[in-house]
């Protein structure tokens, strides 16, 4: 079985590696889950999970020259397996992003839940390429107007590509009674539910500062109870491994967004 997410918001800022962290670690107590940093331009998910140091990464697979295996770049950290992606600019300009598909396929062959950290913006095909190969996508977002603005056009870039909505998540959440009448009315133009909503919390960066994930250094916070609760909320729908690492394989990649 397995499902992949791409974790998305459209707009930098809304916490959104903070999030797939914290998701990844609550559904990796019912799943076997594995992350990918797949923002190749602007990785910062190896200083979340301490993986700064990392010998080999998502870069290193998506060079034409390289001979890194899958494997070489996944680290089991925080009860999960993790694919960081390197911050060298001379790599992310020689990298080939449309190998992330074979990538993606090798990894769905061997987990349940595959989450793809995705880029914070729409502005190029390997920004949207997470979108294009996922199931279905995690909104990261916050109350704001401009925040609902980028997500929903995440929406619908995703549908144009048949890739359904998992749900909203409102992060950084400071007036608990504004985000509901906001929840409310954006409920009519998200396809998804609203799976919940994250509290704004020092812990959560302090745990950046720290090279863990939330759910790691402050597993009692109250950031962490909700993203449990969310991971509660978000239905995994399974399906075989054979027949998603194929789909995947055969993905189209956008000559242009």
């Amino acid at each position: 079985m397995v499902e992949v997410f791409a974790v998305a918001s459209g707009k930098g800022g809304t916490g959104k590696t903070t999030s797939t962290l914290a998701l990844g670690m609550a559904l990796a107590e019912r799943y076997d889950v594995t992350v990918v940093d797949a923002d190749t331009g602007m990785a910062n998910l190896l200083f979340h999970a301490g993986l700064a140091d990392a010998d080999t990464t998502l870069h290193d697979l998506l060079l034409g020259d390289s001979n890194a295996r899958v494997a070489d770049a996944t680290y089991e950290r925080f009860g999960m397996r993790v694919v960081p992606c390197g911050t060298d600019l001379g790599d992310f300009r020689a990298a080939d992003p449309t190998r992330l598909r074979d990538v993606v396929a090798t990894l769905a062959a061997d987990t349940d839940v595959l989450l793809l950290d995705s880029p914070a913006t729409l502005a190029s095909r390997r920004a949207v390429l997470p979108i294009v190969l996922a199931d279905r996508v995690v909104l990261v977002t916050q109350p704001t107007v401009p925040a609902l603005s980028d997500a929903l056009k995440v929406q619908e870039y995703a549908a144009s590509y048949d890739t359904g909505v998992a749900g909203v998540v409102y992060n950084r959440v400071r007036d608990e009674a504004g985000v509901e009448r906001v929840a409310a009315q954006s409920e009519r133009y998200f396809d998804g539910p609203v799976l919940g909503s994250v509290p704004e919390d020092d812990a959560a960066r302090h745990a950046r500062r720290a090279g863990e994930p939330l759910l790691a250094h402050a597993p009692d916070s109250p950031a962490a109870a909700a993203y449990r609760r969310i991971a509660d909320e978000l239905a995994v729908e399974p399906g075989s491994e054979a027949a998603v690492a194929d789909r995947f394989r055969r993905a189209v990649v956008p000559d242009e967004v």
